[in-house]
């Protein structure tokens, strides 16, 4: 599979459209100020950065690739290793000497898929270890948690694994960033797919996680499935965790439904997807066609876990370890050479929004979450694994390249079961930041 070449046409990407808005956020401050100029200002020879990802619960597997991508993350910066993505990255500042001539230091915490314990997890980073910056997770309801909770103190949060649109929507905020895409993305690209290959008369049944991903993820597929013909039939939220996906898909089989749309994610999604082949769901034939099965967001990890179950089946993805640009088969090395295993998208992004905050201090010349939030705003950068890419100021959601894919019907290992069906660019899945679904305020700079 070749690379990936068309250009991103900037004038669709809507920089700077949006106003910004002029009042700080107004929760209520319960962070220790110090004298220093900003949060946990570096004084000593190292900089801390928090690492808050799952490392228990439904999403542990994302969690675990996570880690094992900021540790080589914070290697690279050293100056260990090979140096990764920061021998391909457009931005030349990062020389592996750490940022800003500090020594990159880590601490860690277990989010447990849960908003309150991740941000708790956050908070003491933050007040006992000094992060200056926190990025993980592999939960929307985390990611705004966290985010909102980094707002108030006064730090950088860089989201990990975050796909709902509300993360730089309606829950925006301005010291958060997100590199990975969102439903809406998933949405647009997914939707010409499906109709080529299921026909513009189907009838959708969704089973999606009850929490503020699944949410967005329905909404997103119902919009561009509607779009293009399809029915709803029925749409049934599941709580996140659930193991036993029997009663749920059950109804299935009498709904008159003739396609399912599985809104879930981690080992979720790996019990829900198996538990419908066992059914036979994927074996029948309704209204005159084949049953068919969507997984909206798909991963490698989910489908190590679910097996065959996903050959043929059509999903969206961020990044792919099959992708042969340069910076993507960089990172592949880098980490296959560390861990003996290809790396998840798990993994790529948050490695790339661990170099992008160093980047961005390494630019700005200062560590001030408000020097580094000027310095990411409307910054446009390639070689880091997906094309061009944009962060855009009004809302800051990256843009960049989407990809489509499918189960491999003929997988030649464990980890070669998706294969990249199509990449879609940038203009395609970019959207108005100030349209209804997608509002919301970024309030000002907080440095503390």
């Amino acid at each position: 599979m070749g690379g990936f070449k068309s250009k991103i046409d900037r004038r669709t990407l809507l920089k700077g459209t949006a106003a910004m808005g002029a009042a700080a956020f107004a929760s209520p401050y319960f962070f220790t100020k110090g004298a220093s100029a900003y949060v946990n200002e570096p004084t000593g020879s190292s900089v801390t950065f928090g690492f808050n990802v799952p490392q228990t619960g439904a999403y542990a597997d994302e969690g675990a690739d996570e880690l094992r991508a900021y540790q080589l993350a914070v290697e690279h910066l050293n100056g260990e290793g090979d140096g990764g993505l920061l021998n391909t990255f457009s931005s030349k500042e990062l020389k592996g000497s750490g940022v800003l001539g500090k020594k990159v230091e880590f601490t860690t915490g277990d989010t447990q898929t849960k908003s309150d314990a991740a941000r708790a997890s956050a908070k003491r980073m933050i007040e006992k270890d000094g992060a200056i910056m926190i990025t993980g997770g592999s939960s929307s309801g985390v990611a705004i948690a966290v985010q909102s909770l980094c707002q108030e103190a006064g730090v950088i949060f860089m989201a990990g694994l975050t796909h709902s649109n509300d993360t730089t929507g309606k829950d925006r905020r301005r010291n958060g960033f997100r590199h990975f895409f969102n439903t809406e993305m998933s949405g647009a690209a997914l939707g010409p797919v499906m109709e080529a290959n299921y026909g513009n008369d189907r009838k959708a049944y969704h089973l999606t996680a009850d929490y503020t991903w699944g949410w967005s993820q329905e909404g997103s597929i119902k919009k561009y499935s509607e779009a293009i013909g399809w029915e709803t039939v029925n749409a049934v939220r599941t709580p996140l965790g659930a193991g036993d996906f029997s009663q749920y898909i059950t109804p299935v089989l009498n709904s008159g439904a003739d396609v399912l749309i599985l809104n879930h994610y981690g080992k979720d999604m790996v019990n829900s997807l198996t538990q419908a082949v066992q059914f036979g769901l994927r074996d029948k034939q309704v209204n005159g066609k084949n049953f068919e099965i969507v997984v909206p967001l798909y991963s490698r990890l989910m489908a190590q876990g679910a097996g065959e179950n996903v050959k043929g089946i059509f999903g969206s993805t961020n990044w792919h370890w099959s992708l042969q640009d340069e910076g993507s088969q960089a990172f592949v090395k880098s980490f296959g050479a560390k861990y003996g295993f290809p790396p998840s998208q798990a993994a790529h992004t948050c490695y790339v929004q661990a170099l992008l905050y160093a980047d961005a201090a390494q630019r700005a010349g200062s560590f001030n979450p408000c020097a580094i939030v000027e310095a990411l705003e409307g910054f446009e950068f390639d070689g880091m694994g997906n094309g061009p890419t944009l962060y855009r100021a009004d809302d800051h959601q990256c843009f960049k390249k989407v990809l489509v894919v499918k189960g491999n019907e003929n997988p030649t290992s464990q980890f070669d079961l998706l294969e990249v069906v199509q990449e879609v660019p940038a203009e395609k899945v970019t959207y108005d930041p100030t349209g209804d679904e997608f509002a919301g305020d970024l309030g000002a700079c907080n440095a503390g």
